[in-house]
C-alpha cells in the first residue's frame, strides 16, 4: 500500500517532535510504500520576521514576492527539509531530501496574480517517486515547485501533498497537523467527512486560513482517486501507527461516509 504522510511545519518546529515523527516514518515505511511531504509555514513567518518583513495571507495562502520566495528556498526546502531527513535517517532508514524543483518532481503555474509567487501544482512525476521508494528511500519532500520556465514558486504544502499522492497513486493521504482534526460549527471535531460536506464547511465560512486550504486539497485528492485522507494532530503519540491500523483519531474524509 502507498503512503503520503504530509507534515505541517508547526510539527517540526521542535527537536523532540521532529524526531518522534522521524522515528515513526521509519517504521511506517518498513511496512508501507511511503513518501512524505512537508511545510514550515512559521520557520519561514520567523525568518521574515527576523529580518523585518511582515507576512500578509489571502485565503490561507502568503503572499509571495521575492524575499519569500527566498526565504521558502532557505528554510523550508533548505533546513526544515534537510532536519526532517536526518531525523529518519537517525531512526535506521535511508531518506532523500528533495523539492518539486527537483527533477522536476512537481511543476506549477502561477495561481494568482494577487498573490505573486505561489504556484499550484499542475502534475508530479511518480516515476522518480517509484524509483526512489523501490530503491529502499523515504522521499522527503518540501513545498517548493518550479515551471518549464525556470520560476521558482511557493506552493501550498496541502496542495503540494495532494499532487504527489495522485501522482504517484496513493491509496491513503495522512495530513498531520497542530490541530485534533476538523471541527464543525460548534468547534466538535468531525468524525468523519464526505465531499458535500467539505464543501458546505468552506462555503459556510466555518473552515477558513489554513483549513479552507486543507479541505479545498482535499476533494482535489478524493476528484483524483485517493481513497481515503485522514486529518489528525500530529503530536499525538504513535499517531502513524495508530492511523493505519485503523484507530479512530481525528476527521477520516472519504468519497462516500461509510
Amino acid at each position: 500500500m502507498k503512503v503520503l504522510v504530509k507534515l505541517g511545519g508547526t510539527l517540526l518546529d521542535d527537536a523532540d517532535s521532529r524526531n518522534s515523527l522521524g522515528r515513526q516514518l521509519a517504521e511506517v515505511s518498513r511496512r508501507y510504500e511511503l513518501v512524505a511531504v512537508h511545510g514550515g509555514g512559521k520557520q519561514v513567518t520567523r525568518y521574515l520576521e527576523e529580518r523585518g518583513i511582515a507576512s500578509r495571507f489571502v485565503g490561507g495562502l502568503r503572499v509571495s514576492d521575492d524575499a519569500v520566495i527566498e526565504a521558502v528556498t532557505k528554510v523550508i526546502a533548505g533546513t526544515v527539509n534537510k532536519q526532517l531527513v536526518s531525523a529518519i535517517v537517525a531512526a535506521g532508514e535511508s531518506a532523500v531530501g528533495l523539492s518539486g524543483i527537483d527533477g522536476p518532481l512537481t511543476t506549477a503555474v502561477q495561481l494568482s496574480p494577487e498573490l505573486g509567487a505561489v504556484g499550484k501544482p499542475v502534475k508530479t512525476d511518480g516515476r522518480l517517486l517509484n524509483l526512489l521508494v523501490n530503491a529502499g528511500h523515504v522521499p522527503v519532500i518540501a513545498c517548493v515547485a518550479g515551471d518549464v520556465a525556470g520560476r521558482i514558486y511557493n506552493v501550498n504544502a496541502d496542495q503540494m501533498a495532494v499532487s504527489c499522492a495522485l501522482g504517484w497513486g496513493a491509496s491513503k493521504l495522512l495530513f498531520l497537523t497542530d490541530v485534533p482534526g476538523v471541527k464543525d460549527s460548534s468547534g466538535s471535531l468531525i468524525a468523519r467527512l464526505s465531499p458535500g460536506a467539505l464543501r458546505h464547511l468552506i462555503s459556510s465560512g466555518v473552515a477558513h486560513g489554513g483549513m479552507q486550504a486543507k479541505l479545498e486539497a482535499a476533494i482535489t485528492a478524493l476528484q483524483g482517486g485517493v481513497e481515503e485522507i485522514t486529518v489528525a494532530l500530529g503530536r499525538e503519540p504513535g499517531i502513524c501507527h495508530r492511523l493505519l491500523a485503523g484507530e479512530s483519531l481525528g476527521t477520516r474524509i472519504l468519497a462516500e461516509v461509510q
